[in-house]
């Protein structure tokens, strides 16, 4: 009876120590990853390769095992950002600076440039042959950048001219991004730094004054723009003609006969023809009969709504939201100012994209080449996408250290 007893309490010990090292682990693990983020991340890249998969069936442009590749990349980058603090960054932002400028121009390097759908904002990387978007990674440096110099502040910015000189260097990746040609980029940039720049302190009405001088500088940059267009011709303008035709068919959709005209058209076409469940995997027929432009990028919303209707267009944006929602969490629980303002940076780049590349394919939104974040076909956006997860989960798993 005794040997029983004692045997009875031995593998009642065993199994609490069995329990408290489950729960140890079960902790662990919850510390190091913010399963909302995780499980929305994990369901928009399966999402993607769902449409993409879709795609690839009948848009020749389109290999799926590329869009897998991007994926790959994306997920060991990630895994590398996640494992890293990232918290002395801020002590480094001269340094952020000197390598966004040096991330926008570096397609102009002889040997590095590539050419890709009549543009130069690619390189290709030695050794291996890939090609990457430099300007991509630009948005996160950017976030970093400003991050880093508004948490100087300790949230309260009391001063206009510290509020200006935040905007001024804002301004500087901003302009370099806008002098290579690349609109689309530079208003992801823009916003996101701007973002970090309001929820550091800055007050309501310097914000609202800078958006009303915007309008401004841009209604007075259009008008003096058609005036040198004339005068000088379209080369010697700032807004390029088919960038005109964008912001005029936002305008007026119906009065515009321009190409940028015909693709929205398409798009409105494809988005309305996928019903409430849509037609099915490989039956979109806007984009397979070649009517949808760049369907499996810019247009991939409309792509999307079109093979998996009305249902799956809210399926697509409930992951959306989960995933913003969920890293705003983790800006909320971290005691970092520097990680906090660095994690609703990477929040608003995702608003804006997604924003921007929904609102342009149902008329809500100019037309801009802004992919939609882990969709739209393309491993530069899907790499730097997968890399911003990296950074929320690693500000989460480093939220209560010391620095």
């Amino acid at each position: 009876m005794a040997t029983a007893s004692r045997a009875a309490r031995s593998n009642a010990s065993s199994l609490k120590r069995v329990n408290k090292t489950m729960n140890m682990s079960r902790g662990g693990f919850r510390q190091s990853v913010h399963l909302g983020v995780l499980a929305a991340w994990l369901g928009l890249v399966a999402y993607g390769c769902v449409v993409m998969w879709s795609a690839s069936l009948s848009i020749p442009e389109v290999s799926f095992s590329r869009h897998l590749l991007g994926i790959g990349l994306g997920f060991a980058a990630a895994l590398v950002i996640w494992n890293t603090d990232l918290r002395n960054l801020q002590n480094i932002s001269t340094a952020l600076l000197v390598i966004d400028i040096v991330l926008v121009f570096l397609p102009n390097v002889p040997g590095l440039s590539h050419n890709a759908n009549g543009m130069t904002g690619w390189i290709r990387i030695p050794i291996i042959g890939l090609t990457y978007q430099p300007v991509e990674l630009v948005k996160l440096v950017t976030i970093f950048f400003i991050s880093s110099l508004a948490a100087q502040y300790n949230g309260r910015i009391d001063t206009v001219r510290d509020y200006i000189k935040l905007c001024g260097m804002l301004f500087i990746p901003f302009a370099c991004v806008i002098i290579q040609g690349d609109l689309g980029s530079g208003l992801v940039v823009f916003f996101s730094g701007a973002v970090v720049i309001m929820m550091s302190g800055a007050k309501k009405e310097w914000v609202l004054s800078t958006l009303a001088i915007m309008i401004g500088l841009v209604s007075l940059i259009l008008a003096t723009d058609s005036i040198i267009d004339g005068v000088l011709g379209d080369s010697n303008s700032l807004i390029k003609d088919y960038q005109m035709n964008r912001l005029l068919v936002f305008i007026d959709p119906e009065s515009s006969t321009s190409e940028e005209g015909y693709n929205l058209q398409q798009a409105l076409i494809a988005v309305g023809s996928g019903g409430f469940l849509g037609k099915g995997i490989g039956n979109a027929t806007q984009s397979s009969s070649g009517f949808l432009p760049e369907a499996q990028t810019d247009f991939v919303f409309a792509l999307t709504s079109e093979t998996f209707g009305f249902l799956g267009a809210v399926v697509l944006l409930a992951l959306f939201a989960l995933l913003m929602l969920s890293s705003v969490r983790v800006a909320v629980k971290n005691e970092n100012l520097f990680m906090r303002l660095a994690c609703v940076g990477i929040v608003g780049m995702w608003m804006f994209q997604i924003f921007e590349n929904i609102g342009m394919c149902i008329g809500l939104m100019p037309i801009t080449g802004i992919p939609l974040p882990f969709i739209s076909f393309g491993s530069s956006s899907m790499i730097t996408q997968c890399c911003a997860v990296g950074i929320v989960q690693s500000i989460w798993r480093f939220r209560q250290k010391s620095a």
